[in-house]
């Protein structure tokens, strides 16, 4: 319990010394104000790009060669498992029965 004590009264001064160095550090420090005088240099006005005929969408029915390509679905197998047992039927694991060459 002293210790907690200790301890929180130690970082509540380290914390007070903090932030009187940075308020210190702020006061003190130097801000240069632009002369009204000063010319400002003259700025080239920006180019904006038309995106009103830009494409949303990406055209991926058409081939290199101009021919369109069929929309086929994709079949995925379900992958095996290293701890399932083995699609052959042999009741072993895939890891020790087909699987074993892959590791």
């Amino acid at each position: 319990m002293v210790y907690k004590l200790e301890s929180y009264n130690l970082f509540a001064s380290m914390l007070e010394d903090l932030n009187k160095d940075v308020l210190s550090f702020l006061l003190r420090a130097f801000v240069p104000l632009r002369d009204e005088n000063e010319a400002r240099p003259a700025q080239a006005p920006r180019r904006r790009t038309d995106m009103s005929q830009m494409q949303t969408t990406r055209r991926n029915d058409l081939v290199t060669n101009g021919e369109q390509k069929a929309n086929t679905p994709v079949h995925v197998e379900k992958k095996v498992g290293r701890n399932d047992p083995c699609p052959c039927g042999s009741g072993k694991k895939y890891k020790n029965c087909h699987g074993a060459g892959l590791v």
